[in-house]
């Protein structure tokens, strides 16, 4: 027979729900209807009721639904058409699959997983894009424990966590800074990549996690890193010429809900501008680490958030106060390009060079990806003009006129 049609409960109907509300199979089975009318909107739609009033009820039922703030649900909801959006809040209630990187400079993968496996462990590799890491699907014995761990032959890390690495792909007896660096992942995956040449200098802002940092770089036989603790700001002043800088920035944690649920709820507008702004001033003092004369120069910047205004905004920002430094293709091999444009606002066309990533695409975190190349140290502004970099950003100088001398 025919679907019997469905009508979008009256202001009083909400009003009602609010003092008692439906229970959660109501909630779901009205939100699938609503997205089954948006999909149809001219056959399915009641004639005087607008799109606005069904996307509308659609996001105070996702909210109930998922446990979101009407922020939150209102920022995600506009990343994706409104099927995927379903997609990607189902993901953020699932956990992500345990991954572990093969440390090299004291394993082999396939050695790893040999004698992972004789403990029981049910491994696959990660996928074609590493060569270093496994996915752990059970196991008999805490992974965190067993000899292997302990002895440092691996590191229980995101797969998200190995892009950044993948992007900066640092080489043997280079300088690298990893400006937020605790727990270590990307610091020990970096001097793993120079097998412990050159230098790796592993920064974090937060004392009390950097007793994580300091223990897996012993645990992972890591010689060529000095831990320091400084805010990231302070970069360059506390050191520069840098080949490559890597910034994995304090983020709203918005790709790793399935991780840490407070996330739905504890971030509105004033984390949103407070982290942004934060995110703005790392990211100048990362290109301002690097040196332009280095044959390598390069800047990666990623986040664990998937908003636009923590990602793209934050390096079109960049791009247009530093414009000795352009996006170069990541090297990551998968991932959706990032925004070009975005609500009405356009971005620089080179931001298709970005990559995005998303639970319910790629079984992993979300994550951001840029990574910049930065081809001169001086940055002309305008004519009379120029950008000399400091510690906090850079200042802007005026050039002085040469006085015509009378005769």
């Amino acid at each position: 027979g025919e679907r019997e049609a469905f009508s979008l409960p009256t202001p009083e109907q909400v009003e009602a729900e609010q003092q008692d509300p439906l229970d959660l199979l109501q909630v779901q089975l009205r939100i699938q209807e609503i997205i089954r009318v948006l999909n149809n909107f001219a056959m399915l739609r009641e004639p005087e009721r607008s799109r606005a009033e069904y996307m509308e009820q659609l996001q105070r039922d996702m909210c109930y639904y998922y446990g979101y703030n009407e922020y939150l649900m209102d920022k995600l909801l506009q990343l994706f058409p409104i099927n995927e959006a379903v997609e990607f809040f189902e993901a953020n209630e699932t956990a992500r699959p345990v991954t572990v990187r093969t440390n090299t400079l004291k394993a082999r993968r396939r050695d790893l997983a040999q004698a992972l496996i004789n403990r029981g462990v049910n491994l696959d590799p990660i996928g074609k894009w590493t060569k270093v890491g496994l996915t752990v699907f059970d196991s008999p014995v805490p992974i965190g424990a067993t000899p292997e761990y302990m002895a440092g032959h691996y590191m229980i890390q995101a797969a998200s966590s190995f892009l950044p690495v993948v992007a900066l792909a640092p080489m043997e007896n280079e300088r690298v800074l990893d400006m937020s660096a605790a727990p270590g992942g990307k610091t020990t995956y970096c001097a793993a990549l120079m097998k412990n040449t050159g230098l790796v200098v592993a920064n974090d802002a937060n004392r009390e996690r950097q007793r994580a940092l300091v223990a897996n770089i012993h645990r992972l036989g890591v010689s060529n890193a000095l831990v320091c603790n400084y805010d990231g700001r302070e970069f360059p002043q506390v050191m520069g010429g840098f080949d490559r800088v890597l910034l994995d920035a304090p983020c709203s944690g918005t790709g790793v809900i399935s991780k840490d649920a407070s996330v739905k709820t504890n971030k509105g507008p004033d984390d949103f501008s407070m982290l942004t702004t934060l995110q703005k001033e790392l990211i100048l003092s990362a290109i301002d680490s690097a040196n332009a004369d280095s044959s390598a120069g390069v800047i990666v910047y990623s986040t664990c958030s998937v908003t636009v205004d923590e990602n793209e905004a934050v390096v079109e920002y960049a791009l247009s106060r530093r414009p000795n430094i352009r996006l170069v293709d990541t090297g990551l091999g998968f991932g959706r390009p990032g925004f070009t444009s975005y609500r009405g606002r356009s971005f620089h066309k080179s931001m298709s060079l970005t990559r995005r990533f998303y639970p319910h695409a790629h079984n992993m975190d979300g994550f951001f990806v840029a990574k910049f190349k930065k081809l001169s140290t001086k940055m002309q502004i305008e004519d009379n003009q120029f950008v000399v970099p400091t510690g906090s950003g850079a200042t802007l100088k005026q050039r002085k006129k040469k006085k015509k001398r009378g005769n």
